[in-house]
């Protein structure tokens, strides 16, 4: 399976997982190294050569309580690193945003994927920026938004309750038109740690809708309660252990902080399971 971007730019499904490396224009992302700030390129070169098969580029915090950004200045952030990057690579770059008017100006500027943590709830246009360019769209879940998404995390069935919000949303995209989505069934967003590792557990479930998958669990909080660790920055080994576990499941793309380390663990495991 293949995906085109509106620039013509492939992301080929056949090799996985696809790693997407999380480069954070923001100075206030729950895990301090991934924010680049004025080291875009050398940041950007780095992850490319390490081995990241997409960019991922945010210019806005969507960490537990995180204050929504202007659209103003969430272009100021990411507009310029795109065009930074753009100078030197041809690599797929994904624009994290849930606001239209960033997903329209992101892809003129040189992105491929929209990464719409809000699953187009936040702002309904951006399903018209999508369809217009025609563009990869990452179809994520969340319960409630950044800032309260944790106050009500509440489920009887956690994977059953998201595949059928995906079921809906997905639905509905294809009534317009749109067919290259990839789903992220939102990893920490709206989630209890319970909820977390059912979703993981049950990750092939997601397979149903015949489209990619995406997981993204880097450093995240869950990791910190298995593992008894509060730092971010002590939770890089919980990480790769999940990538390991999602590379056995077939999962189509990675979203993680770490490339090297991370692309380290795939290639050992599809060595390993390789006929």
């Amino acid at each position: 399976m293949e995906y085109r971007s509106p620039h013509g730019r492939i992301v080929d499904f056949n090799k996985k997982p696809l790693i997407m490396g999380i480069l954070n224009v923001t100075p206030d992302s729950f895990y301090a190294g991934s924010r680049v700030m004025g080291e875009v390129e050398q940041v950007a070169r780095a992850m490319i050569d390490e081995g990241a098969d997409i960019l991922d580029i945010g210019g806005e915090s969507t960490r537990p309580g995180a204050e929504a950004v202007p659209h103003e200045e969430e272009l100021r952030r990411v507009v310029p690193a795109i065009k930074a990057i753009r100078k030197f690579s041809e690599i797929p770059i994904s624009i994290d945003t849930y606001k239209s008017v960033v997903a329209d100006e992101a892809i003129k500027a040189g992105a491929d994927i929209v990464n719409d943590i809000s699953g187009f709830s936040f702002d309904p246009e951006i399903v018209n920026v999508v369809q217009r360019y025609r563009a990869p769209y990452v179809l994520m879940h969340i319960k409630g938004t950044p800032r309260d998404m944790q106050k009500n995390a509440f489920y009887d069935d956690v994977v059953e309750e998201v595949k059928a919000y995906s079921k809906e949303k997905i639905d509905y995209l294809k009534t317009r038109g749109i067919e290259q989505i990839i789903l992220d069934p939102g990893i920490g967003f709206g989630k209890r740690f319970e909820d977390n590792i059912e979703l993981l557990k049950n990750i092939d479930k997601f397979k149903s809708f015949s489209i990619p998958i995406l997981v993204g669990h880097s450093r995240k909080s869950f990791i910190g309660w298995i593992l008894g660790e509060s730092e971010p920055e002590k939770r890089l080994y919980g990480t790769l252990g999940i990538t390991a576990y999602l590379t056995l499941q077939g999962v189509d793309i990675i979203r993680v902080h770490d490339v090297k380390a991370n692309r380290d663990v795939v290639e050992t495991v599809n060595r390993l399971m390789a006929p």
